[in-house]
C-alpha cells in the first residue's frame, strides 16, 4: 500500500500552477490519486475537462458537483488501472507515488501531454511522514521516468519550507509530438 499526505489546503500547488498554462483550456486532465480535489478544480476553472480519481470516496464527496469534473472512485494500487486506452492532455500527480503506475501514466499521456507530478524525495523522512523509503522518490527518479520518452521542461529535487518542511521532487515534462 502506499502513502499519500493530502494538504489541508485548498490552493493547488505552486509547482502545479505554474506550469498549468502548458494545458489548453477544454483539454482532458487526469488527476491522479485526486483526495480532496484541489487540482481538479482548479483545471476545471480555467475550462479542462478533468478526470479524478482517488480511492477514498469521502475526500472526493463534494467534486461530483464541480462542472467539468468526473469523478471515479478507484482503488489504482490494488484494481485495474481504469484508464486503459483513454488518452490526455495532462496528467497531475502531487504527494502520491506508486512506482508501478508509471508505465500507465506515460501510456495515458496524449503526444503533446503535460505531466506535470511534485511528491515527496529522499530526506523527507528527517520532517515527517512519508519517511518509508518505498514512499519517497529517489534522486533523479522523475528525471528517469522522462528519459528517452518525455521532453522536460522543468525538473527540482529540493527542500522546500512551505507548507511545511519536506524535500520534493518535481517534474514538468512534454510527451513529444510524433
Amino acid at each position: 500500500m502506499t502513502e499519500t499526505l493530502h494538504s489541508h489546503l485548498d490552493a493547488p500547488s505552486a509547482w502545479v500552477c505554474r506550469w498549468a498554462e502548458l494545458i489548453p483550456a477544454g483539454a482532458r486532465v487526469l488527476d491522479v490519486a485526486a483526495g480532496g480535489g484541489r487540482h481538479a478544480r482548479y483545471f476545471a476553472s480555467r475550462g479542462c475537462r478533468v478526470d479524478a480519481v482517488d480511492r477514498d470516496a469521502d475526500a472526493m464527496a463534494n467534486l461530483g458537483a464541480v462542472q467539468g469534473i468526473t469523478v471515479l472512485c478507484a482503488d489504482i494500487e490494488c484494481g485495474p488501472w481504469p484508464y486503459s486506452g483513454h488518452s490526455f492532455a495532462g496528467i497531475v500527480v502531487a504527494n502520491y507515488l506508486h512506482r508501478p503506475l508509471f508505465p500507465h501514466l506515460l501510456a495515458a499521456l496524449a503526444p503533446g501531454g503535460v505531466l506535470i507530478y511534485e511528491t515527496f524525495a529522499a530526506g523527507n523522512e528527517k520532517y515527517g511522514r512519508p519517511g518509508n523509503p518505498d514512499f519517497l522518490l529517489q534522486t533523479g527518479e522523475l528525471l528517469e521516468l522522462a528519459r528517452g520518452r518525455l521532453k522536460v521542461v522543468a525538473y527540482e529535487d529540493v527542500y522546500i519550507s512551505e507548507p511545511r518542511k519536506a524535500m520534493v521532487q518535481r517534474l514538468c515534462a512534454v510527451n513529444p509530438t510524433p
